[in-house]
């Protein structure tokens, strides 16, 4: 069957090619009348635009790379519908490419990108390193990267305030008189585990509340790893009643720990986990988080990508996310009177 092209459109609507072009684009410069007449044509032959044809010309794809470290892990598939519904509205298309946190995956997804001829390219928790980072971006732009920094003309960053968020679960679990307080971490070295450790820790130390190496663990950042890091933990420091974990996943594996360790939550132990994601509502005790609009990311990453397309000689400042405490039922008020773990 033969492809319809641009010139059969123009033909069968007796205009010529540059006024199918003004009309497909809403260009205006053509009376409505003309404009209907070529839309009507383009319905009845079923043409579709040749987006390499078009790309010769604009120098522009249509596309964008998503790329995400985890596609199990629920709290991508927020921020990706928040980066799809802003490119759906610019007539952008979304590949989205899973790394499973292995730099040799990283590289190779970035490098299938840029040959794909991606517009932008969009990175949440990149595991390269910072060299790695420089060196691909001194050749490609733009790049959004979400909780890293990395000082280059063509990154920009969106940064959640995890200083902050940590500060929010400490607070709450000194407000609730808890002296023994843990950490499950993500065991892989990244931005965002220092600053959520950082903003947790120096806000216990500020109650005088002890927080050191002896009470973090770290492991995997899955359901897996914080029961493991939950279990070691709870093993090796028996008297604590509260854990603060890196992401809501550990924290949903460290509440699975603590029930095959005979450990009530919140009797025994309260649990705040990271990022609000939609699990921690429906489990039973339903979890405390920390709260990140996930969608919100996505929507500020692909708008921010569009800006940068736009002014590539611009400058453009890194944009902070907010978080908030959301209370649910795996955490409680210490009574030293009534301490089950102490009995």
């Amino acid at each position: 069957m033969k492809q319809v092209t641009i010139n059969d459109v123009a033909k069968a609507a007796g205009v010529s090619r540059q006024t199918v072009s003004r009309a497909m684009n809403d260009k205006g410069e053509i009376s409505e009348e003309t404009k209907e007449r070529v839309l009507t044509a383009v319905r009845e032959l079923g043409y579709r635009p040749n987006r390499m044809a078009q790309s010769m010309v604009t120098r522009r794809t249509g596309t964008v790379g998503l790329v995400f470290s985890d596609i199990l892990n629920p709290f991508f598939p927020e921020v990706a519908r928040g980066v799809q519904d802003v490119a759906r509205e610019q007539e952008y298309n979304v590949f989205l490419c899973n790394t499973d946190d292995d730099p040799k995956v990283e590289t190779q997804i970035l490098q299938s990108l840029v040959a794909q001829g991606v517009d932008g390219i969009i990175i949440l928790g990149s595991c390269l390193g910072a060299k790695a980072l420089l060196e691909f971006a001194d050749t490609y732009h733009p790049i959004i990267m979400t909780n890293r920094f990395v000082n280059h003309i063509n990154i920009n960053q969106l940064i959640v305030d995890n200083v902050r968020g940590g500060a929010l679960a400490a607070e709450h679990f000194v407000q609730q008189g808890h002296q023994h307080v843990g950490i499950i971490t993500n065991e892989n070295v990244s931005y965002s585990r220092v600053r959520r450790i950082q903003g947790f820790c120096n806000t216990l130390l500020q109650y005088e509340v002890a927080c050191d190496d002896s009470v973090i663990e770290s492991g995997a950042p899955t359901l897996a790893g914080g029961y493991a890091a939950a279990k070691r933990l709870l093993t090796r420091q028996p008297q604590l009643t509260a854990l603060f974990a890196y992401n809501d996943l550990m924290a949903l594996g460290a509440m699975r720990a603590c029930r095959d360790m005979n450990l009530n939550i919140p009797e025994q132990v309260s649990i705040i986990g990271f990022d609000d994601i939609h699990l921690t509502s429906i489990v039973s005790p339903s979890l405390s988080s920390i709260r990140v609009d996930k969608y919100m990311i996505g929507v500020k990453a692909m708008t921010r990508l569009l800006e940068m397309l736009a002014r590539p000689d611009a400058e453009f400042p890194w944009q902070e996310m907010p978080v908030e405490l959301v209370l649910r039922e795996s955490t409680r008020l210490v009574n030293p009177q009534n301490d089950l773990k102490s009995s």
